[in-house]
């Protein structure tokens, strides 16, 4: 049985004083509000109060959720008065659901309910009440989304330790971490990050760099998505923590990596922090590198690598007209497909498209094709390209047409054209025996589109390639491929570009002579028919009109 006791009236004050000693409660009931019973019968009052109180307690009693903790003076009577309910739970539940809207969250900041929602936050025991708290920190999470006098007065009341303290103790539960107080108090953080640099700050000086290394360990996507929030948005928010994350915390972002590798991301911000470390700033060659699997070979690359490539290409398509790339990224891009290059195996021919079961192929396709759409975005007639630095030409200066024709010379002629050659009685099943195949489909495309983004109204690049004998090779991708989709199209992109304005290529395409050519429908509709070089034995393209 639970002991209430009136231990003091003021009439002045309009305040009965009421306690619970089984629970160690105290509470100041104000009698004046009470206007069914009116101010002029403060006893008559202050016993209705008290009968209140008891069927509040008897209420805890029932839900079990007071009796074996004890709350400071005055947290519960402002949540109850806010909710008008007689249950802690459904106290928690009512406000945590109104405050959803900025409406009530302004109401309540009225009424300074904030603090003591962070008082209760440190007085709920866990785990035994991790429920409890679960609401808390929701309610709490709530209030801080957007209202401006509750992310001051988190900061201003330390509730950036508070929410360390609980963190770290439910971050490091023997059995598991317990992801949702940890999602819940992330997101906590996250909408008080949003408010400005001094929210931030403290934020970070608790953080950075062990609880942030600590939490980037957890394996869940329900965890990383507000992590990379807070993360992002105080980087974001500041270019001072931005360099120092930069400086001393990327094998942050490495675990935080490693865990979407693992679980994947739910919401954008894993994706603007890898654009804000990797494209607009210079960091990606040392992210890519701490990646690296110490138990791996000396080429071999891990599965994290390949899906950093994956995440950083699906960016660059996306914002490519939003963000400036630097050389330096393009280089370090075109080195891993030469090395992805040396370990993929070309004579196994890919039966999908990306992502595939192997990871060096990832890798060797979300590198090609970000060289693809880098190469879309720099066009030398802007008006901006001649105060910057051109990254196709630093590309090209380092080889990239050469390696790029090599491979499509190497690789067994596209299938309509493969279909010609068995027509051919003379040359039925001839084939290079070293000829390889596409390691997945719309390897051949992705080459072509490159090779043709880089000729675009690039005129020493047109003459490279036709000084690198590479007008006939273009020619021979203008075919329809089912292991390329559209690969008939970025071939006459490609050929399109290497002739505009062009005279001397388009010269060589005119003095094309046939010796033997085989007639392939698909092939007659653009002008071209197959021929067999009785050398090589390889097949290539000619202009139809040179028989006049």
């Amino acid at each position: 049985m639970l002991v209430i006791c009136l231990n003091k009236i003021d009439m002045a004050a309009k305040t009965a004083y009421c306690k619970v000693p089984a629970i160690g409660h105290s509470s100041q009931l104000q009698l004046g509000a009470m206007k069914a019973i009116g101010t002029h019968n403060y006893h008559n009052a202050a016993v209705a109060a008290l009968s209140f109180l008891v069927i509040l307690v008897m209420g805890f009693d029932d839900d079990n959720s007071l009796l074996d903790f004890h709350l400071p003076k005055d947290v519960l009577q402002p949540l109850l008065t806010a909710s008008s309910s007689s249950s802690f739970k459904e106290t928690l539940e009512i406000l945590a659901e109104s405050s959803r809207t900025a409406a009530s969250r302004t109401a309540l900041a009225s009424s300074n309910i904030h603090p003591t929602v962070l008082q209760l936050t440190r007085s709920i025991p866990y785990p035994s009440r991790r429920e409890y708290l679960l609401l808390s920190l929701k309610l709490l999470r709530n209030l801080c989304a957007g209202e401006i006098s509750n992310q001051n007065s988190f900061i201003d009341q330390n509730g950036v330790s508070t929410i360390t303290d609980i963190l770290m103790s439910s971050a490091r539960v023997p059995s598991a971490p317990d992801i949702g107080i940890v999602r819940m108090g992330l997101q906590v953080l996250a909408n008080v990050s949003l408010a400005g640099q001094k929210h931030q700050q403290a934020i970070w000086c608790q953080f950075f760099p062990d609880v942030f290394f600590s939490l980037a360990g957890v394996r869940s996507q329900q965890t990383c998505d507000p992590l990379c929030m807070v993360v992002y948005t105080c980087c974001d928010g500041s270019p001072e923590l931005f360099q120092v994350f930069c400086d001393e915390g990327l094998q942050i972002l490495a675990e935080i990596v490693c865990t979407a590798t693992s679980v994947g991301f739910g919401e954008d911000w894993f994706k603007l922090l890898v654009s804000r470390v990797c494209l607009e700033d210079v960091h990606f060659p040392l992210l890519f590198s701490k990646l690296k699997d110490p138990s791996l070979g000396g080429d071999d690359l891990s599965s994290e690598q390949g899906f950093l490539l994956g995440v950083v290409s699906g960016i660059v398509n996306e914002r490519i007209e939003e963000i400036s790339v630097l050389s330096d990224f393009a280089l370090c891009v075109l080195g891993i497909f030469r090395k992805s290059v040396g370990v993929v195996d070309f004579f196994s021919r890919g039966k999908s498209g990306l992502p595939t079961d192997s990871i060096a192929i990832n890798v060797l396709g979300y590198s090609v094709s970000i060289l693809r759409d880098l190469c879309a975005r720099e066009y030398p007639s802007g008006s901006d390209f001649e105060d910057s630095v051109d990254v196709v030409d630093g590309l090209i200066s380092s080889g990239l047409i050469e390696l790029f024709l090599s491979l499509l010379r190497d690789l067994e002629p596209p299938a309509i054209i493969r279909k010609s050659m068995r027509l051919s009685e003379n040359h039925e099943g001839t084939r290079s025996c070293s000829a390889k195949t596409c390691p997945y489909m719309g390897f051949r495309k992705d080459i072509v589109a490159v090779i043709g983004n880089c000729a675009y109204r690039r005129k020493h690049v047109q003459d490279k390639i036709r000084e690198r004998n590479g007008i006939l090779v273009l020619l021979q991708q203008c075919v329809a491929d089912e292991e390329n989709p559209f690969l008939r199209e970025w071939g006459i992109w490609s050929v399109r570009n290497i002739l505009e304005g062009n005279t001397e290529n388009q010269q060589v395409v005119a003095d094309l002579e046939l010796q033997g050519s085989i007639d392939v429908p698909e092939l007659s509709g653009l002008g071209l028919k197959v021929e067999v070089d009785e050398k090589t034995q390889r097949a290539k393209l000619v202009n139809v009109s040179s028989q006049a």
